[in-house]
């Protein structure tokens, strides 16, 4: 991930109902959830969702597939680890025993 690319997915996140959405699909993988839902569940009105939406797509934190007549929204793992990584990259100056707080709080979510 460079500079450029880290800067559209933290802006697509800097954003409350993004974000709150975003987490929600995280939450719900390998599943992922139809975009309704997600409405329902953050209690946004549909339209508004889908422009939420919209934005975390375009920023690559998302995909969508259809089925049927839904549109299934999954959260892009790999982009977010990707993300993770150029964050943290350069931790404490590759003195890993600074770090090793933060692996330790990353390690039980997974």
């Amino acid at each position: 991930m460079d500079n450029d690319s880290a800067i559209v997915a933290l802006g697509a996140l800097a954003q409350g109902t993004r974000l709150d959405a975003f987490r929600l699909l995280v939450r719900h993988e390998p599943d992922g959830l139809p975009a309704g839902e997600i409405a329902q569940l953050l209690d946004v009105p549909q339209n508004t969702m889908s422009s939420h939406l919209g934005a975390l797509a375009r920023a690559g934190l998302i995909r969508s597939e259809r089925h049927s007549r839904k549109i299934i929204y999954r959260a892009d793992l790999d982009r977010l680890k990707a993300l993770t990584l150029f964050l943290v990259k350069d931790c404490c100056g590759g003195r890993a025993e600074l770090c090793a707080p933060l692996i330790a709080e990353l390690t039980p979510c997974c």
